[in-house]
């Protein structure tokens, strides 16, 4: 096992990689944050450390307000940091999907060229050089590829009309949906949408495919029982639907996850399980059972383990901390959990080259860290010790005495870069900085953190974003911010949705808290919102903002407000009806009434677990109690609200509720819909519009 260690990879970071461009700008003025400077940051994409160690390749986006500026490519840096990041494409379209051929020779990615209609698989030769040569031409387009073992097949998704088992089958079936005269959507069972968009028949599949492109790609799941099973499916993303998967270590089967039950999502939990199907043909056969939620599946390099994330089934719980599961392979017996005793729940994983270790990200009190642990289910230690910023995009190369761990980094006040972990002392490199200009003109400060106990004895964690030209003697108006989830986090990141410094940049003191429900603090305190949805963790936001005020004489109790997007939403209007502390509020995406939102989301279940039983059951009054729509009488403070018109996670239908009463009501309100945001807003000048609105109506109370 490796040792833990206590290195503080941040601060050798910005000792090693941030000093000489900070102290050139030493002697500049710097300003105050800008929308400019969020949202034309550069922004790093997926990273891969190359099987041998030698390079990692990653994405690079550039952003732009108008769309047809923005440009997104693929980079290569050698992980010694012995030369600069190179530009390996050069397309109008974004790649994605990055995966490198066992010999590191190769890289397989999707994109959408020129002459595509949807996006494609593409190999590009990386050590002899050449152009990038399109290896798949699915109609319904490809993702996710997956080198064979051996290099010379690549595996990857994509979506199929029911009943087809070739390419000409999707392309006859897509023709004649085409040729109908009629627009519309049917469906006989549960769900009918997901996030942004509209399911239809279409169900996910995995192919082969030659990696040099010759011939066509073959379906493994065509004909077979599985894809017939009314409630099949993958996992549902924001993105699309995946179907995890993993070769074999012979080469001669896949295994991936896939559910049965998905027809059943309105009235039970949905569970995906692992299957295994042959090259060769045949009916995939299911390996695990209905214990819980299997995901990503992977292989150690000897072959001899399968591992996966678990997500336990519980009868009791709606959350349940991911877990890390490790079987023998091929006997699929010894299931062990490993990392023993790990509280938090388990995120991206990678196996290290020894076959004996695995490198994990989890989130604890505001920071994703790097945690190992072996392959028996001994504790899990960090590595390093993180105590500033947050790691992401985890990616292991190299060999079993020489580990090379790739990994993105950043905080509030640095937006990721690419780098390099050192096994042993936890020491990140950065190896690029393509944002180190523009971050040293900025003035801002790293977030402070503190932590207090609650009126019911529970220990509650919170940030604090600091104003541009902070100066502690003077007073600053408080901006409460209510993070969504309510599973999620406030972290120490750059982010372009809620960023907390464009937030504070009018003159405020922005507090971030994670009240009871969030993730980072255990799998108790996650369960802790359940039967008490925003009560509690509101009674908990203001006692954080009373802590802050008693903390840090520099904050002025006279001149509060609180805000939040979807489950901070949710709470931002729980506020509405049981508070007068708070001069305004801003409220993105936000329930008014719990009924209509467990009847009109995308995701409903989960809903009525947590609220211990529908809505219609007499003897459970948490539907009426926890509810802010049975206490419209005490609305009084002005409130913004603001949604997406393509938002099926918390529809429109929410907003006009909430503002139809605040009307009756009389009290001040304005509501702006964005047409073409989800339940994010997404375009670059709908989000300058967006913080112009939550600037202005704050100054106006404030």
């Amino acid at each position: 096992m490796l040792r833990r260690l206590t290195l503080c990879a941040a601060a050798l970071f910005f000792c090693a990689f941030m000093a000489l461009p900070v102290a050139r700008a030493a002697d500049a003025v710097r300003h105050a944050i800008t929308h400019e400077d969020v949202w034309l940051m550069k922004r790093i994409g997926a990273q891969k450390v190359s099987p041998d160690g030698r390079w990692i390749v990653f994405a690079v986006a550039e952003p732009a307000y108008e769309e047809d500026r923005r440009s997104s490519d693929l980079w290569l840096v050698p992980t010694d940091g012995r030369a600069v990041p190179r530009r390996l494409t050069a397309s109008k379209g974004a790649e994605g999907d990055v995966e490198w051929s066992p010999d590191s020779r190769r890289i397989a990615f999707t994109a959408k060229r020129e002459s595509d209609d949807v996006s494609q698989i593409y190999v590009l030769p990386i050590v002899e050089g050449g152009e990038a040569i399109r290896v798949s031409n699915a109609v319904n387009g490809a993702r996710a590829p997956l080198w064979s073992p051996d290099g010379r097949q690549l595996l990857f998704a994509s979506n199929v009309y029911p009943g087809t088992s070739s390419d000409a089958d999707n392309r006859k079936a897509a023709d004649e949906r085409k040729a109908r005269k009629y627009n519309a959507r049917a469906y006989d069972s549960f769900p009918v949408r997901h996030w942004d968009r509209w399911l239809d028949e279409r169900q996910p599949t995995l192919l082969v495919q030659a990696a040099d492109g010759s011939g066509e790609a073959r379906d493994l799941l065509a004909g077979s029982a599985l894809r017939r099973a009314r409630g099949y499916g993958g996992r549902l993303g924001n993105e699309g639907e995946a179907l995890d998967a993993a070769w074999a270590p012979d080469g001669r089967s896949v295994i991936f996850a896939a559910t049965t039950d998905r027809d059943a999502s309105a009235r039970a939990d949905v569970y995906l399980s692992l299957w295994q199907v042959n090259l060769a043909g045949g009916e995939p056969k299911r390996l695990t059972g209905s214990e819980g939620d299997y995901s990503s599946p992977a292989f150690t390099s000897d072959g001899a383990a399968l591992l996966a994330r678990f997500e336990p089934v519980s009868t009791r719980y709606v959350y349940n901390a991911s877990q890390l599961v490790r079987w023998r392979w091929p006997a699929l017996g010894d299931r062990r959990r490993l990392a023993s005793g790990f509280e938090e729940s388990i995120g991206v994983f990678a196996v290290a080259p020894d076959s004996r270790h695995v490198y994990f990200l989890a989130e604890r009190a505001a920071h994703d860290q790097l945690f190992v642990t072996d392959l028996d289910g001994a504790a899990a230690g960090e590595v390093g010790r993180l105590e500033a910023g947050t790691y992401s995009q985890l990616s292991v190369g190299g060999t079993r005495n020489a580990p090379v761990i790739g990994a993105l980094w950043g905080s509030a006040v640095q937006p990721s870069e690419v780098g390099r972990i050192d096994a042993r002392s936890g020491r990140w490199t950065a190896l690029s900085k393509f944002n180190a200009d523009r971050t040293a003109q900025i003035d801002w400060q790293p977030l402070r953190e503190f932590w207090f106990t609650s009126s019911r004895g529970v220990r509650i964690h919170s940030l604090v974003a600091l104003p541009p030209q902070f100066d502690p003697a003077k007073k600053y108006p408080l901006f409460v911010v209510i993070h969504g989830g309510p599973h999620s986090m406030f972290k120490d990141e750059f982010g372009l949705r809620w960023n907390y410094h464009l937030l504070a940049r009018p003159g405020y003191v922005v507090l971030l808290t994670n009240y009871s429900g969030s993730t980072g603090y255990g799998e108790s305190f996650a369960r802790r919102i359940q039967g008490d949805p925003l009560q509690g963790p509101a009674d908990e936001i203001n006692a954080a903002a009373d802590e802050a005020i008693k903390r840090y004489s520099f904050i002025d109790a006279q001149r509060q407000a609180a805000g939040g997007a979807s489950y901070g939403g949710h709470l931002t209007n729980w506020l509405a009806v049981t508070t007068d502390r708070y001069k305004a509020l801003v409220s993105h995406a936000g329930l008014f009434d719990l009924r209509t939102q467990w009847t009109s989301s995308d995701t409903v279940y989960s809903r009525e677990r947590n609220a211990g039983g529908p809505a219609w059951d007499e003897a459970n009054k948490l539907w009426l109690e926890q509810s802010p729509f049975y206490r419209s009488a005490r609305l009084h403070t002005p409130i913004l609200l603001t949604f997406g018109e393509k938002d099926f996670r918390v529809p429109l239908n929410n907003g006009i509720e909430f503002w139809t009463v605040l009307q009756r009501q009389n009290v001040p309100s304005r509501l702006v819909v964005f047409p073409d945001a989800n339940h994010w807003i997404l375009k670059g000048e709908d989000s300058r519009y967006f913080y112009k609105e939550v600037q202005d109506w704050l100054a106006k109370y404030l």
